[in-house]
Protein backbone atom coordinates (compact mmCIF):
# COMPACT_ATOMS: atom_id res chain seq x y z
CA UNK A 1 0.00 0.00 0.00
CA UNK A 2 1.60 3.70 -0.68
CA UNK A 3 2.38 6.20 1.91
CA UNK A 4 -0.80 8.45 2.35
CA UNK A 5 1.18 10.37 5.19
CA UNK A 6 1.47 13.58 2.44
CA UNK A 7 -2.35 13.73 2.05
CA UNK A 8 -3.87 16.38 3.87
CA UNK A 9 -5.51 16.44 7.12
CA UNK A 10 -8.58 17.30 8.70
CA UNK A 11 -7.18 20.42 10.95
CA UNK A 12 -5.49 22.27 7.41
CA UNK A 13 -7.16 24.10 4.54
CA UNK A 14 -5.13 22.13 2.21
CA UNK A 15 -7.52 19.61 1.02
CA UNK A 16 -9.85 22.73 -0.26
CA UNK A 17 -7.01 24.20 -1.53
CA UNK A 18 -6.10 21.19 -3.42
CA UNK A 19 -9.45 20.22 -4.48
CA UNK A 20 -10.27 23.94 -5.53
CA UNK A 21 -7.03 23.51 -8.16
CA UNK A 22 -8.27 20.89 -9.40
CA UNK A 23 -12.03 21.67 -9.97
CA UNK A 24 -10.67 24.80 -12.37
CA UNK A 25 -8.06 22.64 -13.90
CA UNK A 26 -11.13 20.21 -14.90
CA UNK A 27 -13.29 23.29 -16.43
CA UNK A 28 -9.93 24.27 -18.29
CA UNK A 29 -9.33 20.62 -19.36
CA UNK A 30 -12.86 20.19 -20.71
CA UNK A 31 -12.63 23.58 -22.30
CA UNK A 32 -9.65 22.82 -24.53
CA UNK A 33 -10.65 18.44 -25.03
CA UNK A 34 -9.43 18.46 -28.49
CA UNK A 35 -5.98 20.52 -28.08
CA UNK A 36 -5.24 19.46 -24.20
CA UNK A 37 -3.70 21.96 -22.30
CA UNK A 38 0.37 21.55 -21.39
CA UNK A 39 1.63 21.91 -17.98
CA UNK A 40 2.93 25.23 -18.62
CA UNK A 41 -0.35 26.28 -19.79
CA UNK A 42 -2.39 25.02 -16.91
CA UNK A 43 0.16 26.75 -14.37
CA UNK A 44 -0.20 30.00 -16.05
CA UNK A 45 -4.61 29.66 -15.79
CA UNK A 46 -3.47 29.13 -12.19
CA UNK A 47 -1.67 31.66 -11.60
CA UNK A 48 1.21 29.34 -10.18
CA UNK A 49 4.65 28.62 -11.40
CA UNK A 50 4.65 25.41 -13.53
CA UNK A 51 7.24 23.62 -10.54
CA UNK A 52 4.46 24.90 -7.90
CA UNK A 53 1.46 23.71 -9.64
CA UNK A 54 3.42 20.14 -10.58
CA UNK A 55 3.74 19.95 -6.67
CA UNK A 56 0.16 20.59 -5.90
CA UNK A 57 -0.80 17.86 -8.81
CA UNK A 58 1.70 15.67 -7.06
CA UNK A 59 0.71 16.26 -3.38
CA UNK A 60 -3.29 15.78 -4.13
CA UNK A 61 -3.07 12.76 -6.86
CA UNK A 62 -0.10 10.97 -6.36
CA UNK A 63 0.84 11.51 -9.93
CA UNK A 64 2.10 14.02 -12.82
CA UNK A 65 -0.41 16.99 -13.67
CA UNK A 66 -0.14 15.43 -17.43
CA UNK A 67 -0.85 11.84 -16.55
CA UNK A 68 -3.78 12.64 -14.15
CA UNK A 69 -4.93 14.80 -17.36
CA UNK A 70 -6.14 11.39 -19.01
CA UNK A 71 -8.01 10.73 -15.67
CA UNK A 72 -9.84 13.52 -15.96
CA UNK A 73 -10.84 13.54 -19.32
CA UNK A 74 -14.39 13.05 -19.98
CA UNK A 75 -13.82 9.81 -21.69
CA UNK A 76 -12.24 8.09 -18.62
CA UNK A 77 -15.68 6.61 -16.60
CA UNK A 78 -15.97 4.80 -19.79
CA UNK A 79 -12.58 3.33 -19.79
CA UNK A 80 -12.83 2.69 -15.97
CA UNK A 81 -16.19 0.82 -16.93
CA UNK A 82 -14.29 -1.64 -19.36
CA UNK A 83 -11.13 -2.01 -17.81
CA UNK A 84 -12.19 -1.88 -14.06
CA UNK A 85 -16.05 -3.21 -13.77
CA UNK A 86 -16.90 -5.06 -10.90
CA UNK A 87 -19.43 -7.42 -10.47
CA UNK A 88 -20.88 -7.11 -7.08
CA UNK A 89 -21.32 -11.02 -6.48
CA UNK A 90 -17.64 -11.52 -6.92
CA UNK A 91 -16.59 -8.28 -4.67
CA UNK A 92 -18.60 -9.88 -2.20
CA UNK A 93 -17.75 -13.67 -1.89
CA UNK A 94 -13.86 -12.10 -2.72
CA UNK A 95 -14.59 -10.33 0.83
CA UNK A 96 -13.47 -6.71 -0.38
CA UNK A 97 -16.70 -5.28 1.38
CA UNK A 98 -13.74 -5.50 4.35
CA UNK A 99 -10.56 -4.71 5.25
CA UNK A 100 -9.34 -5.92 1.84
CA UNK A 101 -10.81 -2.30 -0.03
CA UNK A 102 -7.70 -0.82 -1.23
CA UNK A 103 -6.80 2.07 1.16
CA UNK A 104 -10.75 1.90 2.65
CA UNK A 105 -11.41 1.67 6.35
CA UNK A 106 -13.34 -0.88 7.44
CA UNK A 107 -16.61 0.07 8.23
CA UNK A 108 -19.26 -0.94 10.97
CA UNK A 109 -22.72 -0.23 10.12
CA UNK A 110 -26.47 -0.16 11.40
CA UNK A 111 -29.73 1.01 10.47
CA UNK A 112 -31.90 3.00 12.49
CA UNK A 113 -34.90 1.01 13.20
CA UNK A 114 -38.07 1.83 10.89
CA UNK A 115 -39.52 3.34 13.79
CA UNK A 116 -37.06 6.11 13.76
CA UNK A 117 -36.90 6.48 9.96
CA UNK A 118 -40.97 6.95 10.12
CA UNK A 119 -40.64 9.15 13.12
CA UNK A 120 -37.82 11.43 11.11
CA UNK A 121 -35.85 11.05 13.82
CA UNK A 122 -37.10 12.06 16.63
CA UNK A 123 -35.61 11.58 20.18
CA UNK A 124 -32.36 11.48 18.18
CA UNK A 125 -29.35 13.89 19.54
CA UNK A 126 -27.31 14.81 15.91
CA UNK A 127 -23.89 16.64 16.85
CA UNK A 128 -22.60 18.48 13.36
CA UNK A 129 -19.42 20.00 12.31
CA UNK A 130 -17.08 20.50 9.40
CA UNK A 131 -13.78 19.68 8.13
CA UNK A 132 -11.30 19.38 5.31
CA UNK A 133 -10.98 16.58 2.96
CA UNK A 134 -9.02 16.17 -0.57
CA UNK A 135 -12.56 17.02 -2.45
CA UNK A 136 -12.78 20.20 -0.53
CA UNK A 137 -15.13 20.85 3.27
CA UNK A 138 -17.26 18.66 4.03
CA UNK A 139 -20.17 19.01 6.80
CA UNK A 140 -20.13 15.33 8.82
CA UNK A 141 -23.29 14.40 11.48
CA UNK A 142 -23.12 11.64 14.39
CA UNK A 143 -25.33 10.40 16.51
CA UNK A 144 -23.82 8.51 19.57
CA UNK A 145 -23.51 5.20 17.58
CA UNK A 146 -21.89 6.49 14.82
CA UNK A 147 -21.57 9.16 11.45
CA UNK A 148 -25.10 9.56 10.22
CA UNK A 149 -24.26 11.80 7.12
CA UNK A 150 -21.44 13.35 5.18
CA UNK A 151 -21.89 15.92 3.08
CA UNK A 152 -19.17 17.59 0.24
CA UNK A 153 -19.60 21.57 0.74
CA UNK A 154 -17.73 23.23 -2.06
CA UNK A 155 -20.16 22.95 -5.10
CA UNK A 156 -23.00 24.12 -2.67
CA UNK A 157 -22.02 25.91 0.30
CA UNK A 158 -22.36 25.48 3.51
CA UNK A 159 -26.04 26.38 4.27
CA UNK A 160 -27.30 24.57 1.03
CA UNK A 161 -25.81 21.22 2.42
CA UNK A 162 -26.65 21.70 5.86
CA UNK A 163 -30.22 21.94 4.97
CA UNK A 164 -30.55 19.12 2.79
CA UNK A 165 -28.75 16.94 5.37
CA UNK A 166 -31.05 18.14 8.01
CA UNK A 167 -34.13 17.53 5.91
CA UNK A 168 -33.23 13.53 6.53
CA UNK A 169 -34.17 13.94 9.73
CA UNK A 170 -36.45 16.65 10.15
CA UNK A 171 -37.38 15.49 13.57
CA UNK A 172 -33.88 15.26 15.48
CA UNK A 173 -31.94 17.39 17.75
CA UNK A 174 -29.15 19.02 15.64
CA UNK A 175 -26.55 20.87 17.76
CA UNK A 176 -23.20 21.97 16.28
CA UNK A 177 -20.46 20.21 18.06
CA UNK A 178 -17.27 20.59 16.63
CA UNK A 179 -15.12 19.00 19.37
CA UNK A 180 -17.55 15.93 19.12
CA UNK A 181 -16.92 16.07 15.06
CA UNK A 182 -13.04 16.43 14.71
CA UNK A 183 -11.91 12.67 16.13
CA UNK A 184 -14.55 11.21 13.71
CA UNK A 185 -13.27 13.37 10.46
CA UNK A 186 -9.92 12.51 11.35
CA UNK A 187 -9.32 9.31 9.87
CA UNK A 188 -11.54 9.73 7.08
CA UNK A 189 -9.46 9.86 4.45
CA UNK A 190 -6.83 8.25 5.41
CA UNK A 191 -7.71 4.43 4.61
CA UNK A 192 -6.58 3.45 8.64
CA UNK A 193 -8.64 1.94 11.37
CA UNK A 194 -12.34 1.76 11.21
CA UNK A 195 -15.72 3.81 11.12
CA UNK A 196 -19.06 3.42 12.17
CA UNK A 197 -21.97 4.31 10.37
CA UNK A 198 -25.89 4.63 11.72
CA UNK A 199 -27.98 4.60 9.02
CA UNK A 200 -31.49 6.16 8.46
CA UNK A 201 -33.38 5.03 4.93
CA UNK A 202 -36.11 2.57 3.79
CA UNK A 203 -35.44 -0.59 3.77
CA UNK A 204 -34.94 -0.14 -0.13
CA UNK A 205 -32.56 2.10 -0.06
CA UNK A 206 -30.54 0.31 2.81
CA UNK A 207 -30.33 -2.47 0.21
CA UNK A 208 -28.77 -0.46 -2.56
CA UNK A 209 -26.13 1.28 0.01
CA UNK A 210 -25.24 -1.84 1.41
CA UNK A 211 -24.38 -3.61 -2.47
CA UNK A 212 -22.39 -0.28 -2.97
CA UNK A 213 -20.69 -1.17 -0.07
CA UNK A 214 -19.03 -4.26 -1.67
CA UNK A 215 -17.44 -1.87 -4.82
CA UNK A 216 -13.60 -2.00 -4.06
CA UNK A 217 -11.48 1.61 -4.93
CA UNK A 218 -10.74 2.21 -8.38
CA UNK A 219 -13.68 -0.10 -9.26
CA UNK A 220 -17.15 1.15 -10.79
CA UNK A 221 -20.15 -0.90 -11.65
CA UNK A 222 -23.58 0.06 -12.92
CA UNK A 223 -26.92 0.35 -11.50
CA UNK A 224 -28.43 -1.78 -13.21
CA UNK A 225 -25.42 -4.47 -12.16
CA UNK A 226 -27.01 -3.37 -8.52
CA UNK A 227 -30.09 -3.55 -9.08
CA UNK A 228 -29.61 -6.88 -10.07
CA UNK A 229 -27.61 -7.77 -7.20
CA UNK A 230 -30.32 -6.81 -4.89
CA UNK A 231 -32.66 -8.62 -6.29
CA UNK A 232 -34.73 -6.09 -8.28
CA UNK A 233 -33.59 -5.89 -11.91
CA UNK A 234 -36.22 -3.72 -13.07
CA UNK A 235 -35.67 -1.17 -10.69
CA UNK A 236 -32.93 0.61 -12.27
CA UNK A 237 -34.30 4.50 -11.83
CA UNK A 238 -35.03 3.55 -8.35
CA UNK A 239 -31.56 2.02 -7.65
CA UNK A 240 -30.55 6.16 -9.56
CA UNK A 241 -32.77 7.22 -6.69
CA UNK A 242 -31.21 5.26 -3.75
CA UNK A 243 -27.46 6.26 -4.63
CA UNK A 244 -28.57 9.92 -4.73
CA UNK A 245 -30.31 9.61 -1.33
CA UNK A 246 -27.19 7.88 -0.11
CA UNK A 247 -26.94 9.90 3.35
CA UNK A 248 -22.76 9.25 3.86
CA UNK A 249 -21.06 9.37 0.41
CA UNK A 250 -17.45 8.79 0.00
CA UNK A 251 -17.88 6.15 2.70
CA UNK A 252 -20.96 4.42 0.81
CA UNK A 253 -19.18 4.96 -2.73
CA UNK A 254 -22.08 6.05 -4.83
CA UNK A 255 -19.39 8.02 -6.84
CA UNK A 256 -18.63 4.45 -8.20
CA UNK A 257 -21.95 4.34 -9.61
CA UNK A 258 -22.04 4.42 -13.37
CA UNK A 259 -24.40 4.61 -16.21
CA UNK A 260 -24.72 1.12 -18.05
CA UNK A 261 -23.51 3.61 -20.88
CA UNK A 262 -20.43 4.39 -19.03
CA UNK A 263 -21.91 8.01 -18.15
CA UNK A 264 -21.37 9.54 -15.10
CA UNK A 265 -24.54 9.75 -14.45
CA UNK A 266 -25.73 12.38 -11.40
CA UNK A 267 -23.70 12.93 -8.27
CA UNK A 268 -26.11 14.92 -5.16
CA UNK A 269 -23.00 17.19 -4.35
CA UNK A 270 -21.81 17.93 -8.05
CA UNK A 271 -20.20 16.60 -10.82
CA UNK A 272 -17.10 17.59 -10.38
CA UNK A 273 -16.18 15.99 -7.23
CA UNK A 274 -17.36 13.07 -8.72
CA UNK A 275 -14.95 13.00 -11.41
CA UNK A 276 -12.32 14.42 -9.06
CA UNK A 277 -13.58 11.30 -6.81
CA UNK A 278 -12.92 8.81 -9.66
CA UNK A 279 -9.69 10.44 -10.88
CA UNK A 280 -7.78 10.56 -7.52
CA UNK A 281 -9.18 7.26 -6.70
CA UNK A 282 -7.84 5.87 -10.00
CA UNK A 283 -4.55 7.13 -9.74
CA UNK A 284 -3.55 5.69 -6.48
CA UNK A 285 -4.84 2.50 -7.61
CA UNK A 286 -1.89 2.90 -9.96
CA UNK A 287 0.64 3.55 -7.77
CA UNK A 288 0.11 0.09 -5.91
Amino acid sequence: MTDQSHLPGPDTPEGSYHYAVMRRAIELIDARADAPPSLEDLAAEMRMSPAHFQRVFSAWAGVSPKRFQQYLALGHAKALLKERFTLLDTAASAGLSGTGRLHDLFLRWESMSPGDYARGGAGLSIRYGWGDSPFGEILVMATDRGICGLAFVAETGRAAALTDMAARWPEADLREDGAAIGPLVADLFRGAGAARLHLIGAPFQIKVWEALMTIPTGHVTTYSEIAARIGSPRAVRAVGTAVGRNPVSWLIPCHRALRKSGGLGGYHWGLPVKRAMLAWESSRAEAL
